[in-house]
């Protein structure tokens, strides 16, 4: 094809041209490994933030409340009154405005004079409101900022997973060769080609398996950072930092964003209270009216003043204080109940994340080698015509699923570690260096 485009050319030009070919690949491979940047976790959940419309409902849910906070604390607009009083109907007068000296056309306006203490305390409902809607929106944060983790954490997984079984196959894919030689050198027989076939027919559909579960774990992060969730993955920061400890778990629970979104909703509750004991005492209403008569009569001016007369405030005043109270206590004890819910929860994610901790050492230190060193013995046997190959296969299978099992603890580890470290907010203090931005450890666990 290149000759075809540089025919007629002189050889001299054709060699230049031929020499920016590998300069024009390498420049077009640079930009294609730019364009594909690394996508780091901490990238993923700004992203992640950014994206979400979750954060900006709540944001403008507060504003809202802030707004009403203003105009709960003013008075009431006055009213205008405008009317015709004794109008003639029958008669000689009937129906005019001056002739008899009762008619009068009135204009007025009447301005209720709310207690200070209740205008405060309505401003004060929606200003509480508006503090439960920032902290809905700390639940919603959180809430994101941890699925987006996990998620982030399960492709990275899912593609080493992958990466392994991968492997397998490659080594796998030997032992076939090596039967079949076997099998012709007269030293195997026909039943083990078949059984390393076999062997690599099921490590392709474990690779089938685990690339629809990587599938549904870059669906899952394209759901939180949208089409970047194809980049390719940067190695996790440090799983092995968590700023818990089970000693001082209860205060720094304290801080869990469902849980000052529940005490917010107890202010609220309380606020309400305030309200409802506030309307116990009546408001004033004043209102001026003039009054006009026919030109022979003199003009009038009315001053009256209302007062609601709360003649049954024991069934009526009384009940509705009595019932925001009760709502206010249900609030007081939902949060207790949740706190001491997630106090637990916390408790357990901490004890299995030190558990699989443990686990993942005693794979490394023992299980792993175990394997390992089996199926080299078996191979070593075989080869020396001293083995199966039926032993060669079963020691494979386990270093296998040795191996992805040790990879699925990971996993898990890591989605417990997600769901500690991004269960505080980000401003909390136990969360300011929650992990290195360096995907190498520089610190160890926190041990009990």
């Amino acid at each position: 094809m290149f000759s075809l485009l540089f025919e007629g050319v002189p050889s001299r030009s054709l060699r230049r041209q031929w020499r920016c070919i590998p300069i024009l690949i390498s420049a077009m491979v640079g930009l294609g490994a730019h364009a594909q940047q690394a996508l780091t976790l901490d990238h993923a959940l700004q992203l992640a933030q950014a994206r979400s419309r979750l954060l900006a409902a709540q944001d403008a849910l507060a504003q809202s409340s802030r707004e009403m906070a203003v105009a709960a604390g003013q008075l009431p607009d006055p009213a205008l009154k405008l009317g015709v009083n004794n109008l003639p109907i029958n008669g000689e007068d009937r129906f005019s405005l001056t002739q008899d000296f009762m008619t009068m056309r009135s204009i007025g306006v009447m301005q209720e004079f709310t207690r200070s203490d209740k205008l405060q305390a309505r401003a004060a409902r929606f200003t509480r409101e508006a503090e439960a809607a920032q902290s809905a929106r700390a639940v919603a944060l959180a809430t994101l900022r941890r699925e987006t983790a996990m998620a982030w954490l399960d492709r990275y997984y899912q593609e080493r997973m992958v990466d392994v079984l991968r492997a397998q196959r490659a080594e796998a894919s030997l032992q076939i060769e090596a039967s079949d030689a076997a099998y012709r050198g007269g030293r195997g027989t026909q039943a083990d080609v078949f059984a390393a076939r076999t062997a690599v027919a099921l490590i392709d559909d474990r690779i089938r398996q685990t690339e629809r579960q990587l599938g549904a774990a870059k669906t899952r992060l394209a759901r939180w950072i949208g089409e970047v969730a194809s980049q390719p993955l940067s190695p996790p920061p440090a799983l092995d930092v968590v700023h818990l400890d089970l000693p001082g778990l209860e205060t720094q629970l304290a801080h869990h964003p469902e849980v000052a979104w529940l005490l917010k909703q107890e202010a609220v509750a309380q606020a309400e209270v305030d309200v409802a004991q506030s309307n116990t005492r009546s408001d004033w209403s004043v209102e001026l009216m003039y009054n006009q008569r026919g030109p022979a009569y003199a003009n009038m001016v009315s001053v009256n003043v209302s007062i609601p007369v709360q003649w049954d405030q024991k069934n009526r005043q009384n009940r509705e204080v009595a019932a925001k109270q009760a709502i206010a206590e249900q609030m007081r004890a939902q949060r207790e109940e949740a706190t001491r819910e997630h106090l637990a929860d916390t408790r357990m994610w901490l004890q299995e994340w030190q558990s699989d901790r443990e686990r993942m050492a005693h794979f490394d230190s023992t299980l792993l080698p175990l394997a390992t060193e089996r199926t080299r013995a078996t191979m070593a046997a075989y080869r020396g015509a001293g083995g199966l190959l039926t032993a060669v296969l079963e020691a494979r299978r386990m270093e296998i699923d040795t191996r992805v099992d040790r990879l699925r603890l990971e996993m898990e580890a890591a989605r417990l570690w997600a769901q500690l470290v991004y269960l505080l907010p980000p401003e909390h203090p136990a969360t300011a260096d929650r992990h290195p931005r360096s995907p190498t450890p520089t610190s160890t666990a926190t041990e009990q």
